[in-house]
């Protein structure tokens, strides 16, 4: 007896894997109901299996929790949307959209300016803004959601409405009008001909969806557009048929880059806020997505003709557009990676995730950690400003005995945020786990607050040794564990390949690498003796490579010195060490004479360079002090606390810094 064919199989499988023998498509409105419910009597006909039932819900995300709850089996969705059902319900992605054989299964985002103008990404600040909506992707998710993950813009109490409404100098945002924010987000929209329809999310609005978005900038009410990638080009150079764009010169206009710069409106491609992810069909993780591919597939072989009784990508009968489907969709296609942050993409997740604020999630109070008696002082004076000025969340001061105590209660969530120097944020982020939510920034000439890590060498025109030369070499290091002289010195030595630990000894490892070293320690059990042979103890000779000022090659002036009196050849410091002890500066004898002229860094390059010359010579750039939390903690929603806090009491200023230190290679 013979078995089923391979199509039948195809059939038997999808009948297997759907509820009910019937594929439930969730619809969210009466329009998109009536175009389902024609598509499932167009593939019945056809001899399309299994039926398709059609399932009405009020929204998308009203229909993603029926998905979930197993009482509908599909949807499609947007970029946000999809991000939201895979992080929450674990829905997935299984089918795209292809809008444009150029660039696939995706769009871009953009942001246009007028040629004539001096904005950059860098100056949004204050100047007027078009958008192609409310919630629209490319018009105000990506945008806004770039602006709040790059620090650009705060959120304070996840109340993004009221943060745009203060950041732009007045804009167009069509649907903002119930907002609450109209004054400001309504500001530069214009309606019908008739003045009717003022911020409507629709067309009644002039200046609704990417060509309203863009004659908003060219007509002057705008300063900025955000629109995709192919908008300028669609109204500009007599391809727009109204009489506002019909004298538009797309050469009139250009992009705004994310590094600072600009670009021709053709240059989207390197040029662009975030590559946005196509429309695409989700399903429960549990059901085959190349099953649901063959059912919608053999629907667009035979419905997505003109002249056909039916038409899947087109929403002309039923009065609205990108029912089901987007109408710009010229085929469906298989998803292969079925998960929705390989479908989204890095640039998209980024923006996004600025964005995705509840504020029903945030904490009542902000548990911040003090150190000393003045810090709780100063702590409790802070609660009482923010709570007088009604900052959202509060403060909470909570004690504890040192950084490291307080790193260790964040990371077991009895504390939230605590205040730490350069040297402690690598370290609460490289043991515990956390990560910065805001940076302090200094006078522009305050080197203070941050360092760089420097190898430090004895100009030597016989032996200019490099930073690859270093193998049996004799090394000072400040101690074990110091960020400059330890941590990051063997992490880039480590990122060379010049150490290979076995079974992570990096201590042996080391050891071995160097010929000599005095590398001061605490508690040295298991201790090669190689890493204490170049220490010398205190002057009797004894503490002998104690982690203390018992040892005189301890610390960044101990491992200069290890370098100066010859007991090493290279030295792992500050940046500011040589300047410290040369030239006059450090009156104890065994500095006196020592000029900064005599010594040079090694770079990572394989050059040496000037001691003045560390900011382009160096291993890494130790950050300015940073307040961490644990990385599961909004960052968006702290830094826009601390933000407003800054503006409304001038007391201190922050920076957004929202991917942690970042060391140079």
């Amino acid at each position: 007896m013979r078995g089923p064919s391979g199509a039948l199989w195809v059939l038997l499988a999808l009948r297997t894997a759907l509820s009910g023998a019937q594929l439930r498509w969730c619809t969210t409105s009466d329009p998109e109901q009536r175009k389902c419910g024609d598509l499932s009597k167009a593939f019945g006909a056809a001899g399309i299996q299994p039926p398709v039932a059609c399932v009405q819900a009020p929204s998308a995300d009203h229909c993603i929790r029926l998905l979930a709850a197993r009482e509908a089996d599909a949807i499609t969705l947007d970029g946000g949307a999809i991000y939201e059902a895979g992080k929450e319900h674990g829905l997935k992605p299984v089918v795209g959209e292809v809008y444009d054989q150029e660039v696939g299964t995706s769009y871009y985002a953009v942001a246009v300016v007028k040629r004539s103008s001096n904005v950059t990404i860098n100056s949004l600040k204050g100047v007027r803004s078009c958008h192609t909506g409310l919630n629209r992707t490319a018009g105000w998710n990506v945008p806004v959601g770039y602006l709040v993950e790059s620090g650009r813009l705060s959120v304070m109490g996840c109340d993004v409405l009221k943060a745009v409404s203060d950041y732009f100098g007045g804009s167009c945002v069509p649907g903002a009008a119930e907002t609450g924010h109209a004054d400001s987000l309504c500001r530069q929209c214009r309606g019908d001909a008739a003045g009717d329809g003022v911020c409507d999310k629709s067309p009644l609005e002039r200046y609704y969806d990417y060509s309203g978005a863009f004659r908003c900038l060219a007509e002057g009410a705008g300063d900025v557009a955000f629109v995709k990638h192919s908008t300028v080009l669609e109204n500009t150079d007599g391809r727009t048929l109204p009489s506002w764009g019909r004298a538009l010169l797309s050469q009139d206009f250009a992009l705004l880059c994310r590094d600072g710069s600009r670009a021709d409106v053709t240059e989207w491609r390197r040029c662009h806020l975030a590559r946005v992810p196509a429309h695409a069909v989700v399903v429960r993780a549990d059901m085959d997505g190349g099953l649901v591919f063959q059912l919608l597939n053999e629907g667009q072989r035979l419905f997505s003709q003109e002249g056909s009784s039916f038409q899947m990508f087109s929403s002309e009968a039923y009065g609205q557009k990108n029912l089901l489907f987007k109408d710009s969709t010229s085929e469906l296609v298989p998803i292969a990676t079925q998960t929705y942050e390989a479908w989204l993409g890095r640039e998209y997740l980024h923006a996004v995730k600025g964005l995705l604020c509840d504020p029903n999630r945030l904490p009542h109070y902000l548990r911040w950690c003090v150190l000393s008696t003045p810090e709780i002082q100063k702590c409790g004076d802070m609660a009482v400003a923010f709570s007088r000025q009604r900052l959202k969340p509060e403060i909470q001061c909570v004690s504890a005995e040192s950084p490291q105590h307080c790193m260790e209660r964040i990371q077991a969530r009895q504390i939230d945020a605590v205040t730490l120097r350069g040297e402690d944020t690598y370290l609460a982020g490289q043991k515990h786990g956390l990560v910065p939510a805001a940076g302090e920034r200094y006078a522009p000439d305050d080197t203070s607050s941050s360092y760089f890590a420097v190898a430090v060498v004895k100009r030597n025109s016989s032996d200019a040794f490099s930073l690859d030369e270093l193998r049996g070499r004799r090394s000072c290091h400040p101690g074990l564990g110091s960020p400059a002289g330890w941590d990051i010195p063997v992490g880039a030595l480590l990122r060379r390949g010049f150490l290979r630990p076995r079974d992570c000894d990096v201590l042996t490892a080391v050891s071995q690498f160097f010929s000599a070293s005095c590398v001061p320690v605490n508690n040295p059990k298991n201790y090669p003796a190689s890493l204490c042979a170049l220490c010398v103890g205190d002057e009797r000779g004894r503490n002998k490579c104690v982690g203390s000022s018992q040892e005189r090659y301890y610390g960044h002036q101990g491992a200069f010195r290890c370098l100066a009196e010859s007991a090493g050849d290279v030295a792992f410091v500050k940046h500011t060490t040589v300047f410290d002890n040369t030239n006059g500066h450090n009156s104890e004898p065994w500095a006196a004479g020592l000029r900064s002229e005599d010594y040079e860094l090694l770079c990572p390059n394989g050059a040496r360079a000037e001691v003045s010359q560390f900011a382009a010579c160096n291993l890494a750039q130790i950050p300015p002090h940073a307040v961490m939390v644990r990385p599961d903690t909004n960052v968006y929603a702290v830094y826009g606390l601390l933000d407003k806090a800054q503006s409304t009491c001038r007391s201190w200023e922050l920076h957004a810094h929202l991917e942690g230190p970042r060391l140079q290679q």
